[in-house]
C-alpha cells in the first residue's frame, strides 16, 4: 500500500483543565505533553503506567498503544519495527480485555495490520487486508456516525484503489462526510479519541488534485 495510508490519523490534541484534579487526569496530560514533545518513548512509558494503576480504563493502553504503532511506520529496523508492532498488540489485547467490541480500538487493530501490510506487502496482503476490511465493516455497523471510522476505512479504500488503479472518487465522498461528522464529534472525556480531522482535510485536497 502506499504510504498515503500509513501516515494515518495521528495529529492528537489532549486537552483538559489547566489544573488536572486527579493523578491519572495529571499523569495523562504529562503523556500526552512528552509525545507533544516528541519523547514517544517516555509517552509509551508513561502510558503503561497508567494502565498499570487503572485496570478497568482502557484508554492509556489505546494511547501506548497507538504510539508504538505509529511509530513503526517507516522503520526500517525490521527487528524494531516487529518489537513496536508485537508490543502494540500486546497493549491492544488488553484493552479490547477491558472494553470489548470497541469501536476505536478495532480502528487501532486495523492500523496495526496496515503498518504490516506497509512494511512488507508481499508477506503481509494477502492475509492482513481481509482483516482489514472486517475491522472496518463491524466498527461501521457498531459506531456509524464515529468520525474516526469512516475516515480511516475511507482512506484505507482509498489507499487500496489507487494500488489497484481504480477510481478515488466514491471514497472522496466518504472522507467529505467523515468531515461533516467531525464537526459533530464531542469526546466522551478530553482523554478519548479525537483525532483524524486533520488528516481527512489534507486527503480531500489530494482528492481534489
Amino acid at each position: 500500500m502506499k504510504l498515503v495510508i500509513i501516515i494515518a490519523l495521528f495529529f492528537i490534541s489532549a486537552t483538559g483543565t489547566a489544573t488536572a484534579q486527579t493523578n491519572y487526569e495529571k499523569g495523562m496530560q504529562k503523556a500526552f505533553e512528552l509525545w507533544g514533545q516528541n519523547k514517544p518513548g517516555e509517552a509509551a512509558n508513561m502510558f503503561e503506567r497508567i494502565a498499570s494503576a487503572e485496570p478497568d480504563n482502557w484508554l492509556p493502553l489505546y494511547w501506548a498503544a497507538q504510539i508504538n504503532i505509529v511509530t513503526s511506520f517507516g522503520e526500517q529496523d525490521k527487528e524494531k519495527l516487529a518489537a513496536k508492532l508485537r508490543k502494540g498488540q500486546d497493549l491492544l489485547n488488553d484493552a479490547k480485555a477491558i472494553s470489548k467490541s470497541n469501536p476505536e480500538i478495532m480502528v487501532m487493530q486495523a492500523l496495526l495490520h496496515t503498518a504490516w501490510i506497509a512494511s512488507d506487502g508481499a508477506t503481509y496482503g494477502m492475509t492482513l487486508s481481509p482483516k482489514v476490511v472486517e475491522l472496518y465493516a463491524k466498527a461501521e455497523v457498531l459506531a456509524p456516525e464515529n468520525p474516526r471510522v469512516v475516515a480511516s476505512k475511507a482512506e484505507w479504500n482509498i489507499g487500496s484503489a489507487q494500488y489497484f488503479g481504480q477510481d478515488t472518487a466514491p471514497f472522496c465522498e466518504d472522507l467529505e462526510r467523515a468531515l461533516e461528522l467531525f464537526a459533530k464529534f464531542k469526546p466522551e472525556t478530553p482523554f478519548h479519541p479525537k483525532w483524524g480531522k486533520e488528516r481527512v482535510e489534507q486527503l480531500l485536497e489530494s482528492c481534489k488534485k
